[in-house]
């Protein structure tokens, strides 16, 4: 049956939003920085994104640190439990609760227990976090959806280095015995590198590195500085939460403290394209025209 005039096919109608899209991008990165900027924050949606962020990252933690538990050598869990006491401020009781989560009473049985098939089931569940990431990644930079036979390999190679990464935070934190001073610059610098690599593998290589830097370094920065607020805000509120709500106080502040953070991440890549497309900025790092990033 031939179609009716007048009714565009689906393909055309994609087509056509493409297109409208492409041209309010290219609308907005002549607009002035204030203007691009409110834009790019609605269009990334910052507190939603934060929230699934921090949620999905919660529920996937206690499983994959009980695989760590039942299969990592006893300096590695103490390496994971003095970064969380440095990152995060844990003391006393909380702290004690994560160490337990990392003392299984019965290594042969837990690691019987969760087996091959445990351990595959539990790194798929954690690479949620990876997607969700990879979103934000390609909202940002206005970019279509990876599919996931091209992107599923980079969700999980982005959650395994972020687990090794986890292993020496507290090392680096503490500067490796150097100082606190020292320690600040290494884990700056070490957030800024991992962010950088974060969004290239994410996007599956369709941004140059450099344009990615800026997202990178504020991303980088804001969560050095809310590791160090961590220190003062988050035993504080533990101890106060525990003790109103009961051990439900716990999921309370460390849910809340992870919005936080991630609503850090989630303004540093946003805001980073908005930086790496001003004006003498975008020459230098050679950032891709709006559009171009479409280009095969």
């Amino acid at each position: 049956m031939a179609r009716q005039r007048g009714h565009p096919s689906r393909a055309d109608r994609l087509r056509a939003g493409s297109a409208w899209l492409q041209g309010r991008t290219v609308t907005l990165r002549d607009a002035p920085f204030p203007r691009r900027l409110a834009a790019q924050l609605l269009h990334i949606h910052v507190l939603d994104t934060a929230t699934r962020l921090a949620a999905q990252t919660f529920l996937t933690a206690v499983p994959v640190l009980f695989v760590m538990a039942a299969f990592m050598p006893q300096e590695v869990r103490n390496s994971v439990s003095d970064s969380l006491r440095t990152v995060l401020g844990l003391q006393g009781a909380s702290l004690d609760d994560v160490k337990q989560v990392l003392r299984p009473s019965g290594q042969s049985g837990t690691t019987d227990a969760f087996g091959a098939v445990g351990i595959l089931v539990t790194l798929l569940s954690a690479t949620s976090c990876s997607r969700i990431l990879q979103r934000l990644c390609e909202r940002s930079w206005h970019l279509p959806h990876l599919s996931g036979r091209l992107a599923a390999w980079r969700w999980l190679t982005w959650l395994l280095v972020w687990l090794a990464a986890l292993v020496i935070q507290g090392k680096v934190r503490e500067g490796f015995g150097a100082g606190e001073a020292l320690g600040i610059v290494l884990y700056l610098v070490t957030a800024v590198l991992l962010w950088w690599w974060t969004q290239h593998l994410l996007l599956g290589g369709r941004v140059p590195w450099p344009p990615l830097l800026p997202g990178a370094v504020l991303t980088g920065a804001g969560l050095t500085v809310l590791a160090g607020a961590a220190q003062l805000y988050v035993p504080r509120s533990l101890n106060r939460s525990v003790a109103q709500f009961g051990p439900l106080g716990l999921v309370f502040t460390l849910l809340s403290w992870l919005i936080v953070v991630f609503t850090a991440v989630t303004l540093g890549i946003g805001i980073g394209y908005v930086v790496a497309g001003q004006g003498r900025l975008a020459r230098l790092l050679g950032t891709p025209e709006p559009g171009a990033e479409h280009e095969e």
